[in-house]
């Protein structure tokens, strides 16, 4: 249940994300993604500053029937490879056409399909929404990006000198709560069970600091929260009622939304997760996401996704001052085409985010160059060979109509390290 993003991976039940660097949200127990059992999401140097410039085409092909084949092709052998139960694309690019595609089923009682009228938690793309509400709220002069966390909350750990900049940019060297083993057991014995926020830090504080803030890029659940928490603090409202109203309805999403509880519209996808209390595949679909809360809680449909991916992408939201600090990345990983910004990363060209969530993974991109938006979500968190399948569908889908742009992200910690 933890969010990660590959390369970031967030321990167990993280909210997340999992990328390479740059799910969720995230995650551990990818709650990335908030999704699978916590795995400690690698920390690397800061010393480089957004990935480095490479020679590349934006070309993009026309989504003809022969490409649509192909497409088709990969994404079946993905599936077989990695036993997803069902997963929906959608691949586009003004003048180029559209592929929209569904695979396999919703619900392993039933063998229903899957469908793409269906809700999908997504993990980890959670942080792509609290961090846009607090970039907002940084347009309006009421934060800065550079205030420290303990301006707006008390306790925080070296809190006088983590920046709001830092923790949108996995940079604070805070412990991800969602690797703690006490959480992670917590959360599988009753996976039922709602967890405040408080809690949630509760998990974190108790660790001591893994680095000075700014040393390091390091994908933390933890920051998220208290990032949630200055929203909250600023606005006076609930974090899923702000969301819902400043983020989600005038960026035109009319399916999107952050629940305040374990509720789930209909119609959904059942989830199969192995991040459980004995280790074996349940449905997930009735958990409830707040232990993921500003990390990793919300609900989205494939199209409502794919108006977020250019939303976000292209600040739409925003002044064009501070989307130009989002955009601006650190390497994160192994790969110099990879880095994070502020609650976005950029990996091969490639803008967005990912998400997982146990039961559930997500994978959100805009390549700016061709105006294209790719989205994929799938049923399960179970990874293969050590990598989550959402990073395995992106990266065969991208190599098959970007070359030159291919989103990849590296093999995921293994569950339960540290």
């Amino acid at each position: 249940m933890v969010t990660r993003w590959r390369g970031a991976a967030v321990g167990a039940v993280a909210a997340g994300l999992v990328v390479v660097p740059l799910g969720a949200g995230a995650g551990a127990v990818h709650a990335g993604s908030a999704g699978q059992a916590p795995a400690r999401g690698t920390s690397t140097s800061v010393s480089a500053v957004s990935p480095a410039p490479q020679p590349r085409s934006d070309a993009f092909p026309r989504l003809t029937p022969e490409v649509a084949r192909q497409l088709d092709q990969v994404v079946r052998q993905v599936m077989a490879e990695t036993k997803v139960p069902g997963v929906m694309v959608s691949l586009s690019a003004p003048g180029k056409g559209e592929y929209v595609r569904t695979f396999g089923i919703a619900d392993k009682a039933t063998r229903a399909p899957i469908t793409t009228d269906m809700y999908m938690r997504i993990g980890s793309e959670t942080k792509t929404f609290t961090v846009t509400a607090l970039l907002q709220l940084v347009d309006e002069g009421k934060a800065g990006l550079d205030d420290p966390i303990g301006k707006y909350v008390a306790g925080v750990p070296n809190g006088d000198r983590i920046t709001l900049r830092e923790l949108a940019g996995m940079r604070s060297g805070l412990y991800n709560y969602s690797e703690d083993p006490d959480f992670f057991k917590a959360l599988t014995s009753d996976p039922r069970r709602p967890f405040t926020p408080q809690e949630l830090l509760g998990y974190s504080f108790k660790h001591p600091v893994l680095f000075a803030p700014g040393a390091k890029f390091d994908y933390c659940n933890t920051n998220l929260i208290l990032l949630g928490l200055v929203v909250e603090k600023l606005t006076g409202q609930k974090l899923a009622d702000y969301i819902n109203e400043k983020v989600v309805k005038p960026a035109g999403l009319t399916h999107t939304l952050f629940p305040k509880g374990a509720e789930f519209p209909r119609p959904h996808s059942q989830g199969y997760t192995n991040q459980t209390a004995t280790g074996k595949v349940e449905d997930s679909a009735d958990w409830n996401p707040s232990w993921g809360w500003a990390a990793g809680a919300m609900i989205s449909q494939l199209g409502d996704l794919k108006q977020w991916a250019k939303v976000l992408a292209t600040g739409e939201l925003l002044t064009p001052a501070t989307q130009a600090q989002r955009l601006k990345v650190t390497r994160a990983g192994d790969r110099p085409d990879a880095g994070y910004g502020l609650g976005i990363f950029n990996v091969g060209g490639w803008i967005g985010h990912n998400g997982s969530l146990p039961g559930y993974q997500s994978l959100t991109l805009y390549l700016p160059g061709a105006k294209a938006t790719l989205v994929v979500l799938l049923n399960t968190d179970i990874s293969y060979q050590g990598r989550e399948p959402s990073s395995l569908f992106g990266e065969a889908i991208t190599e098959t109509v970007t070359p030159d742009h291919v989103y990849s992200l590296s093999a995921q910690p293994v569950p339960g390290t540290h």
